[in-house]
């Protein structure tokens, strides 16, 4: 069985460790990989089934954004990759985001990761002038347009969400064609649009929903895709070694386990254990 990548994820706040010091200690401790999530915004009117007391997590309110993060964390760092998750693309101007994503993979000579989703917070999108029931359809499309930025060099795009004439847009990514895209979701519908527009599937472990690796297996096939060269990657899987393995068995690839949104006493002590974790199954 071959090891697993093995990174972390933190909602990176102003109370939280300063993240440019945690991506030096990340890539001190010989994991892979570094993420890094976003909310623009929290309503109050904010409703979720995740928060079953109904009360958003201080963390969710007070997140960094994920492109400043990890410009300066490439800039500190030389070998870890760095990765949004995941970036709200509902809620972000594709030709805006398409010039950030570009810019941080440059800082980080490609080794930046976009982990994308639509949202699950109703308000939050709809802020944002997109319809919560259309946010799929806007991500898709808003992706669509990016890959032609960052592929071509007068790109133009005519789309019923996004429009646009042929324009110069620089610099483009390092990784030839933009960056790997990882969708971030867990319901039944996630592995057409993977097989579909992305490069990775990224769950989060033990949330409840439809998709399947087997079903990604098939959606890939429908769609002329080598199923192995989806990438599966998992969040939050436990700190339980004989779990772990069993969700490399399954084919799960990388491991990104969760930190706590607290200070630097709180977080490294888990990031030991997860180094830990990394070594052992590497051995």
């Amino acid at each position: 069985m071959t090891s697993p990548a093995c990174g972390v994820m933190i909602f990176a706040t102003d109370q939280s460790m300063q993240p440019v010091e945690l991506a030096r200690e990340v890539e001190t401790r010989g994991l892979d990989s570094l993420f890094v999530p976003e909310h623009t915004h929290i309503p109050l009117d904010t409703h979720s089934p995740f928060f079953p007391d109904g009360k958003v997590p201080p963390p969710y309110l007070r997140t960094y954004d994920p492109f400043v993060v990890l410009g300066a964390c490439a800039a500190v760092t030389e070998r870890i990759r760095l990765g949004t998750g995941i970036c709200l693309v509902s809620q972000r101007h594709p030709i805006t985001l398409a010039k950030e994503v570009a810019t941080v993979d440059r800082l980080s000579n490609g080794r930046f990761i976009f982990g994308i989703g639509a949202g699950w917070n109703k308000p939050e999108i709809e802020n944002h002038g997109v319809e919560f029931e259309q946010r799929w359809k806007v991500v898709r499309e808003r992706i669509l347009a990016m890959k032609t930025i960052w592929s071509e060099d007068e790109p133009e795009f005519h789309g019923e969400y996004v429009d646009f004439a042929p324009m110069w847009s620089y610099p483009k990514p390092v990784q030839p064609g933009g960056p790997p895209i990882w969708i971030g979701a867990n319901s039944k519908y996630v592995a057409d649009r993977v097989a579909e527009y992305a490069d990775g599937w990224i769950p989060v472990g033990g949330r409840a929903g439809g998709a399947s690796v087997e079903q990604l297996r098939e959606a890939c096939a429908k769609r002329g895709r080598k199923a192995e060269d989806i990438t599966l990657a998992l969040f939050y899987p436990p700190l339980d070694e004989a779990t772990v393995r069993e969700q490399v068995a399954a084919g799960y690839s990388h491991l990104i386990f969760g930190l706590p949104s607290a200070p630097r006493d709180e977080v490294l002590p888990v990031l030991d254990q997860v180094a830990a974790l990394a070594r052992r199954l590497r051995d």
